[in-house]
């Protein structure tokens, strides 16, 4: 039936008439009528409609009132290759348009949809066919791929450039022959050749042969970006050559100015249009040849959106949330743009204003449930606005002791109401700066709960939504990720670190950032609410029924806050902010604060900190943060306002300590280069914090005493109850023989133990970090949970353990969840060896106090978050953190855990002993060896090390080495030293210039190893003269001439002598 254009029936749903001046002349009409049979009229170009087997799967609300005349020219064409049976590929920049324009055709001609987003860890089962496990049997569920084929649905496969090279051609045959060979044994056909064997057999000798009807109405449309000039694999030829393709760029300028002159009616269209001017210049040719990310030319109308409520707000302020150049372009970059604002008339102007602070947070009442209105002052004015909000009750001020308005933080938290009006946001900022409290703060005002996701490089996408686990009876299951499941219920989900994840992950997340919907592995689909109630209205079904069929509405009032620091300029792997990514936040640039924010900040949490030290303390920080010499500025990162509170927290417990040790402790100032620990010496000079020679006099000098009397204990002047554990034997016992400077550590690990912080030791091979924090637990009686990492260490592998037992999978808990469960001290060794985007798992455990484990269960901070939630293990009160790492740089082949993660961390440079401690200590452990020989081991090791801190050689000899010396003396004392310091030195023995500085050092301090008849040195140290030793040669060589000795028997004799 074919219906005259005089019917057309001019509603919101069914029909849309444009005119349009077409090569053909003629009007370019979409004739589409609710009963299926009927015809869609595209000009010159018809289709008949058929009715869906499955309605719930055909598109919803994805068409306009009125669609752009270059909308429309591409549907026609999408219409022709569907008539001609073709499969299409719709190349283009990033942004929603062209997945729209597929869902838009797919929505005008009723077709049910199979829609995948391509990713790196996209395989064949996840297109063709995956196994599962029902009632102990295996059998293979049918993917989109096969789905589509057999049921006669469009395929839409987006981001092919995201896909792993060899992945896709598994889909070469369907494509061209519509063939192909399954898993389970069955052949899938093309409708043409199977009707005709039909006609020549029965259908049950086909089912037979299992041989499978591919439906003529099976197309696939493939959306994906044109690579080079986006990042991505390049389309394999053979995969190219079966598809038509179409170049769906941006809206013409003209359309795209009419869809922004609708949206802001309160703006002026010579704003709107210079805006447009202005964004369009950004993504031409020229721009690109000047290495500038395409401008997200999708996002103007949420800038539109925020400048119809705001009509006098600065132009310029929203494109910087929208094309935040200060943060990812270098210099060349960011004049190029402001050049082109200026062109355009859109830099700031004096009567521009910017919002200054949310003054009222309402909660909307009637029909629409979570809702607020906002109100926000921006000059004079005040001006409200509606904004979805959280489940919970509304916080106008959430009266966090963790959080402290300051003037920029009012400014930001305007900013991020205006943005979460119309979309997601990112909020960006270096470590430490305030991210995560800000995020917090937000959620706080508007009620939502919140779910932290911790991003990390290792990320699959299945961890991001779903993941396969195993049922008790053995059957194979999915279960929702914490994002999914914030979906559902409308939290605000936080993620965390987005730029360490790999972009072809975060694919994945494109459809539910831009339209709300979701498609997961085991075939749920996630709606936005209005789809899924027009779904619901349409289908006249409901709630339980849709569900049944595994169609889910998301919350509307779910958000997404991603947190990242920000790019670095110019290089390859660390510039995450590329034009794909622009298309899918609002950007919001969290800088750090001013110096009288800050004071404000730490004076109000923590209000008995000494005010001069505080003062001298910001006046060093920002010197740092404000200098143009790039030395300098890498130490401000390790002095961020969590560092600046934690060191304030700790001066107003013990107001005597030293400023200037604290500085040095947070910077790990001992492991520095010597540039950069000269810079910091000398700002910490200008700012008026040093340290005299008498104060490092009586330090050493100080007495530490470490004693216990009635269950107390006492290391220093800090004294802590004893604790009382219930799993004594975890309790470690270690032999340590006491110190002065390993004492001074322990007294320094306590103070910031009591204080509640999780300790980061750092330090060289073998100065002792694994004993001292034995010790001290032994000391504290606090048992002990050991975790060692190293290079194959995964996420999953930090928090749990699978094994096997009665055919089952179990996951037992790590030692970090034993800990967390029973407030155990988790003791991580070997933390730089564990790749940074592994541990960086840690820092939701230490700040927010939350973590998901990969078996579904959480971690939780207190009792107050468990309400009504399954699988939750609250941290135990007592539960804290020793991390231990070696220092960074060469030569240790470890990971720069401290320059990643330090922050989070109280840290403590642990150093070899000085000579008296290390002297003392070594008595301990060779009572027998003479005192001469053990000063000479100090001597030595202690120049060795110097010429290592130098740079002269590379290995920094080690206590544990001059002690493994000692024990062998101690042992067996009739061996000769020169003898027995082999052990240590013969790694050395191929190496002749290391060699010749090795022998060369240890001959100064007396000890005779490679000894020679002219070894000067050796004879002025040992009171030899040079004939002494000849003669000695000459006599050795006469007594034994009858024996044939090796020359290294003849040195080790000459050894003996000399060292007797």
């Amino acid at each position: 039936m074919t219906t005259d254009i005089s019917l057309l029936m001019w509603t919101k749903i069914h029909a849309s008439f444009i005119p349009c001046s077409c090569r053909s002349s003629l009007q370019v009409c979409i004739l589409c009528l609710p009963k299926y049979g009927d015809t869609v009229t595209i000009g010159d170009v018809s289709f008949k409609l058929k009715t869906p087997k499955n309605p719930e799967l055909v598109p919803q609300n994805y068409m306009t009132d009125s669609l752009a005349q270059s909308v429309v020219h591409h549907l026609r064409w999408i219409m022709q290759k569907d008539l001609l049976g073709q499969d299409v590929f719709l190349i283009g920049p990033p942004g929603p348009l062209r997945r729209s324009i597929a869902m838009q055709y797919l929505e005008l001609t009723k077709r049910e949809v199979e829609y995948i987003a391509l990713s790196r860890d996209t395989t064949e089962t996840d297109l063709k066919q995956r196994r599962e496990i029902r009632d102990g049997s295996a059998f293979y569920l049918d993917q989109c791929a096969v789905r589509a084929a057999t049921e006669g649905r469009i395929l839409v496969l987006e981001g092919l450039e995201k896909a792993e090279r060899n992945v896709l051609p598994v889909l070469n045959n369907l494509l061209e022959n519509r063939e192909m060979q399954l898993e389970d044994g069955r052949f899938l056909m093309s409708a043409e050749r199977y009707d005709k064997l039909l006609q020549e057999h029965t259908k049950t000798e086909l089912d037979a042969w299992k041989i499978v009807r591919v439906s003529e109405d099976f197309r696939v449309i493939a959306l994906g970006l044109p690579v080079p000039k986006y990042s991505g694999n390049p389309l394999d030829p053979p995969l190219r050559s079966r598809f038509q393709a179409r170049d769906v760029y941006h809206l013409p300028f003209k359309d795209h100015l009419q869809l922004l002159y609708s949206i802001g009616s309160n703006i002026s269209t010579e704003r709107i249009s210079q805006l447009l001017s202005f964004a369009t210049t950004l993504c031409s040719q020229e721009s690109s040849t000047l290495g500038l990310p395409d401008f997200p030319l999708d996002s103007l109308s949420a800038a539109v959106q925020i400048l119809d409520f705001f009509p006098m707000m600065s132009v310029q302020h929203v494109i910087d949330r929208l094309y935040p150049y200060n943060i990812f372009l270098g210099k060349e970059g960011r004049t190029a743009v402001k050049d082109t604002l200026k062109r355009f008339e859109l830099q700031d102007s004096k009567s521009h204003l910017l919002p200054r602070r949310i003054t009222k947070v309402e909660s909307v009442h009637g029909n629409k449930t979570f809702k607020a209105d906002v109100t926000v002052q921006i000059g004079e004015k005040e001006v409200v606005f509606q904004v979805p909000a959280g489940t919970g009750p509304l916080k106008q001020h959430s009266g966090s002791d963790s959080f402290i308005r300051t003037p920029s933080h009012n400014q930001l938290l305007a900013e991020m109401m205006q943005s979460h009006m119309v979309k997601d946001m990112c909020l960006i900022g270096g470590k430490g700066c305030g991210k995560t409290v800000i995020a917090k703060e937000f959620a706080d005002i508007l009620g939502y709960s919140i779910e932290p996701v911790m991003l990390y490089q290792d990320m699959t996408a299945r961890d991001l939504l779903q993941q396969r686990y195993t049922l008790p009876n053995g059957d194979t299951a999915w279960r929702p990720s914490p994002l999914v499941t914030a979906a559902l219920e409308g939290k605000l989900v936080i993620l965390d670190g987005i730029h360490r994840i790999n972009p072809g992950t975060l694919a994945v997340l494109q459809r539910l950032i831009h339209d709300r919907e979701l498609t997961l592995y085991d075939g749920t689909r996630l709606l936005r609410e209005d789809r899924y109630q027009n779904l619901k209205e349409e289908l006249q079904v409901s709630d339980e029924k849709l569900q049944e069929r595994s169609i889910f509405p998301i919350h509307p009032s779910f958000r997404i806050v991603v947190l990242a620091e920000p790019p670095v300029i110019g290089s390859t792997t660390q510039q995450w902010l590329g034009p794909e990514f622009l298309t899918l936040f609002l950007f919001h640039n969290v800088q750090s604060l001013s110096k009288k924010e800050e004071i404000q900040i730490i004076k109000e949490m923590i209000p008995n900190v000494p005010s001069v030290a505080v003062e001298q303390l910001l006046s060093l920080t920002h010197k740092l943060r404000e200098t143009n010499d790039a030395t300098a500025q890498s130490l401000a990162s390790s002095l961020s306002t969590r560092q600046l509170l934690r060191i304030c927290r700790r001066l107003s417990h013990h107001p005597d300590e030293s400023l200037y040790h604290a500085v040095n402790k947070a910077c790990l100032s001992r492991f520095l280069p010597n540039l950069a620990r000269s810079a910091l010496q000398k700002n910490l000079l200008d700012s008026g914090i040093e340290t005299s020679p008498d104060d490092i006099r009586k330090l050493g000098e100080k007495d530490y005493p470490c004693e216990i009397s009635n269950g107390i204990l006492k290391i220093g002047a800090v004294t802590t109850p004893i604790y009382n554990p219930a799993e004594k034997m975890k309790v470690p016992d270690v032999l340590f023989y006491e110190n002065t400077q390993h004492m001074m550590v322990m007294e320094d690990m306590l103070k910031d133990f009591l204080l509640g912080e999780h300790l980061l030791l750092v330090g060289n091979q073998g100065v002792g970090k694994n004993k001292i924090v034995d010790r001290f637990l032994h000391l504290l009686n606090r048992p002990r949970e050991y975790l060692q990492l190293h290079r194959d260490t995964t996420v999953q592998s930090l928090t749990l353990q699978p094994s096997v037992k009665d055919g089952l999978i179990i996951y037992e808990d790590s030692p970090l969840v034993k800990a967390v469960k029973f407030g155990h001290i988790l003791v991580i060794d070997e933390a730089d060896k564990a790749p940074t985007n592994v541990t960086c798992v840690l820092k939701t455990l230490v700040e927010s106090g939350e973590m998901v484990l990969s078996d579904g269960r959480r971690i939780v901070a207190n009792n107050a978050n468990t309400e009504g939630r399954e699988n939750v293990i609250v941290i135990h009160p007592d539960f804290r953190m020793i991390v231990l790492a070696n220092r960074p740089g060469f030569p240790f082949l470890g990971n720069d855990f401290f320059g990643t993660l330090g922050d989070i961390f109280s840290c403590h440079a642990v150093d070899n002993p000085k000579p008296q401690s290390e002297l003392a200590m070594l008595r301990q452990y060779g009572p027998d060896v003479p005192e001469p020989i053990l000063q000479k081991l100090v001597a030595a090791f202690g120049e060795l090390r110097s010429l290592a801190d130098q740079g002269i050689i590379n290995y920094p000899y080690s206590t544990r080495e001059v002690v493994n010396i000692v024990k062998h003396l101690q042992k067996f004392p009739t061996e000769g030293l020169a003898n027995v310091v082999r052990n240590v030195f013969d790694f050395d023995s191929y190496n002749k210039e290391m060699r010749e500085i090795l022998i060369s050092t240890l001959h100064k301090h007396g000890v005779p190893i490679g000894a020679k008849p002219t070894n000067v040195q050796l004879a002025k140290e040992t009171g030899y003269t040079q004939k002494t030793l000849q003669d000695a040669h000459q006599k050795l060589h006469l007594v034994d001439s009858h024996t044939l000795y090796t020359e290294s028997q003849k040195e080790e004799k000459l050894q003996k002598f000399t060292s007797s």
